[in-house]
């Protein structure tokens, strides 16, 4: 916002608002919306962001809700994919680590299960194993071809793009499985050795140690890169709801 020229308002902790007295969503919203001209919601219960759209007198951007979809994650990967291969069709996406809490993967599959010849390898430890619902709901009922492993390397030869995720310690109970998990994936030079020289590494950030820093030099790794491509699709979509 501030790149467009415009000014930025609002809080980071429902805490410090209105809300730490009882304030529900739907009048939180009609008061930002007061001062504001657009909103941009990220909230920890699942649904927030729809409820504030229906009562929000100004457009609402949801930029995440608990479990649920990231939309503008996924947008942000989609011109990612787009800008690094020239192509959304035709490409063979390998997604790695935690598939089963993992919002950005899920939003990623159901974006291009819109798209013609995409093959997926799913790649996790059984315990993080992309959930039925979205193989049933999303991948199968659009007859995409995948694969399930727990082995990175097995197929990293046919990947055209590799989307790592970081194990979210905020998604288990019980921080021993945390623990357990974290360190099951680490993307490193090693294990790139016999993947396609136009590979396009991505990751929503942050990351914790899923890819060794070794890589980071690598044209193939494209996650920093995606955060600029991140900004500009954020642009684009304020300048869209606001009808610029």
């Amino acid at each position: 916002m501030l790149e467009l020229g415009g000014n930025v308002l609002g809080f980071s902790e429902a805490n410090s608002s209105s809300t730490a007295k009882g304030e529900s969503v739907a009048d939180t919203v009609r008061v930002v919306g007061a001062y504001a001209d657009i909103i941009a919601m990220r909230h920890p219960k699942e649904g927030a962001p729809l409820v504030a759209a229906q009562k929000s007198i100004v457009p609402v951007i949801n930029a995440g809700d608990g479990g649920h979809n990231h939309p503008t994650q996924t947008l942000t990967d989609l011109l990612t994919i787009s800008c690094e291969k020239g192509r959304l069709d035709n490409l063979c996406i390998g997604l790695c680590g935690d598939l089963k809490f993992g919002r950005t993967v899920h939003s990623l599959i159901t974006a291009m299960s819109r798209y013609k010849n995409i093959k997926l390898v799913l790649i996790s430890p059984k315990e993080l194993k992309t959930p039925e619902y979205i193989k049933q709901d999303i991948i199968e009922k659009n007859k995409i071809e995948y694969i399930e492993t727990n082995d990175i390397e097995e197929y990293i030869d046919k990947l055209d793009i590799l989307y790592m995720t970081r194990v979210q310690k905020e998604r288990f109970f019980d921080e021993a499985d945390y623990i357990r998990f974290k360190d099951y994936y680490i993307l490193n030079k090693e294990k790139l050795k016999n993947a396609k020289q136009d590979l396009t590494i991505m990751h929503p950030l942050p990351r914790v140690n899923e890819i060794s820093v070794d890589v980071d030099d690598d044209p193939r790794a494209a996650y920093f890169r995606q955060v600029k491509y991140g900004k500009y699709i954020r642009m684009a979509l304020i300048l869209k709801m606001l009808e610029v």
